[in-house]
Formats: C-alpha cells, structure tokens, sequence
C-alpha cells in the first residue's frame, strides 16, 4: 500500500493526543484524507496503543521535549485532541529558552483556570513556537455534525421538550467553563457534564435508571454544544459509536449535537447501530431547535 499523499504547499501534521477514542479516530480520518499524521502521546492520559503511527510520548508540562520532537519530524501543523486528566506539576514544566521567562504565568493559568483558559494557554505556547494549530475539522471537514437527523428516526414533540431544555442548559453549562453535555429528561436536566465526560455522565444516568430514582418511562436526550467563548481550534464536543451504546444503555431516545461545531466520529457505523436501536442522531442551531421539520 503507498505512503500517504501530503497536502502540496503543507508541513506535517502532528496530534497531541490526549486520553480517549477522539485522538485515534481523528488520526485515522486524517489518514484517509491524505495525511501523515505524528502523534504526540501526553504521557500518564495515554490510553491505546500508537504502533500503528510514528510517534513518542512526552510530559504534559514537557514543552522543550514535544518541541525538539516536532523539529525533527518536519512538523508545522498540530491538532489538540482527547482529554487531559491531571495537569503538570510545577517540577514538570520544561519549558524551552522562549518560554522561560512565561513559566510564571503558566503556572497561575494551570492552578487557577478552567479548561477553556489552559486551552487558549497551550495554542498561545504552540504558535509562539512556530506551529500553525488547526481544529480537526479543517482537516476533514466531513466529520462536521449537519442540520437535521442523520437517522432513520427523527424527535417526536417530546424529545424536542428535551433538546430545548438541554440546549439551554449546555450553553449556560459551557459558559461557566465546566462541561459541554447534559441530558434531559421529561424537560428536565437531570445530568450535567463535568470532569468525568460524558460516558461516565451517561453511566451515571443508567445508574440512576437501574436504582429507580429516574423513571424508565421516559426516555430523554443527551445534548452536546461547543461552548460559546470556547477557541474551535481545540477540544470540540464529540459523538461515536461509543455515544450510542452508552446513550442506549442510559435508556435515551437520541443524541443532539450542535450543527458545525460538533464532531461526529463513526458515521456511517453510528448511523447504522442507531437505526437498529430505533435512536435518532438531530444535528441543531443554538437558535432554532426544529432544524429538522
């Protein structure tokens, strides 16, 4: 099989992968897009195995050893993806000699930021090195979520009740920097994400179902948006085929994700496993929830 075709008049991509499906998946999609993706694994979130890629891992804080490995690998573009589970210490910070005259600074964003300031942080540390950062979607821009149900089924009256409420929820959610998800049941959030994601969000509905303190009788709708301040370029609400199953298992009637600004991860597999289940998947606005009718 040939090697991947670089994108003419671009430098390689690189990934700094987090813990998580979404780093693996977006590498794969930009490898059918032509690209040759190295991945950076921060050490302690990894979770899979790279073989498959040339990569290394290094410290989260390590910012002299991802730097002298992206010079030798011709790296010019980089993608932050995955979730980040502990922040470095101050011991671990290496910064190189452009850096160090920052270290303060960065110190004071990690222990006293949310996520969406570190992000902003770790993008302004990147290009001041050199490195153009991208969202994944400009790299497939196909993984984009779109208007309307994906799905053979659409939301009836009263999974739109849910979307509304979740909707509103996961924006005020998002501007406080805490999560990107809820789920709504009955018109009422009963779930909201937090450092733990939306799997473990989504178990903890399940949860709530099996001890009969949520009534099986309705179903609900998990609601994932892109928070509002939030930079595009990094950590974008995602869904896969693991959503489904989890979102299945939680007892939910659909997923609501936000129209190009979400990522959908597994499409064709996601479509066709909702469809067994009877699920719908709805691509929304932050303004018109009924994008579908």
């Amino acid at each position: 099989m040939p090697a991947p075709v670089r994108p003419v008049g671009q430098g390689r991509l690189a990934i700094i992968a987090g813990y998580g499906r979404l780093p693996h998946d977006v590498a794969l999609a930009a490898r059918r897009a032509g690209e040759d993706p190295f991945i950076a694994a921060l050490k302690g979130e990894r979770d899979r195995d790279w073989d498959d890629f040339d990569h290394v891992e290094v410290g989260t804080g390590d910012v002299a050893g991802l730097n002298r490995a992206f010079r030798e690998n011709g790296i010019e573009r980089v993608i932050l993806s995955g979730g980040v589970r502990r922040r470095p210490e101050w011991r671990e910070i290496r910064p190189t000699f452009r850096h160090l005259m920052r270290v303060p600074s960065i110190l004071k964003t990690l222990l006293g930021k949310g996520d969406d300031a570190v992000l902003r942080m770790v993008i302004g540390i990147l290009e001041t090195s050199g490195y153009k950062v991208i969202g994944a979607q400009e790299v497939v821009p196909d993984l984009l979520a779109e208007p309307g149900a994906l799905t053979r089924k659409q939301p009836d009256d009263t999974d739109w009740q849910d979307i509304r409420a979740g909707r509103a929820a996961a924006l005020e959610l998002g501007r406080l920097d805490i999560g990107q998800a809820v789920v709504s049941v009955g018109g009422r959030v009963v779930a909201l994400e937090g450092l733990e994601g939306t799997d473990q969000m989504l178990e903890r509905v399940a949860r709530l179902r099996e001890e009969g303190r949520l009534s099986r009788r309705r179903r609900g709708v998990l609601v994932k948006f892109c928070k509002p301040q939030q930079d595009e370029r990094a950590d974008l609400p995602s869904i896969g085929l693991w959503t489904i199953e989890n979102a299945a298992k939680a007892g939910l009637a659909g997923i609501a994700v936000e129209v190009g600004r979400a990522l959908v991860l597994d499409r064709g597999e996601l479509i066709a496993r909702a469809d067994s289940l009877g699920m719908f998947v709805v691509g929304i606005g932050r303004e018109d929830c009924e994008v579908s009718r």
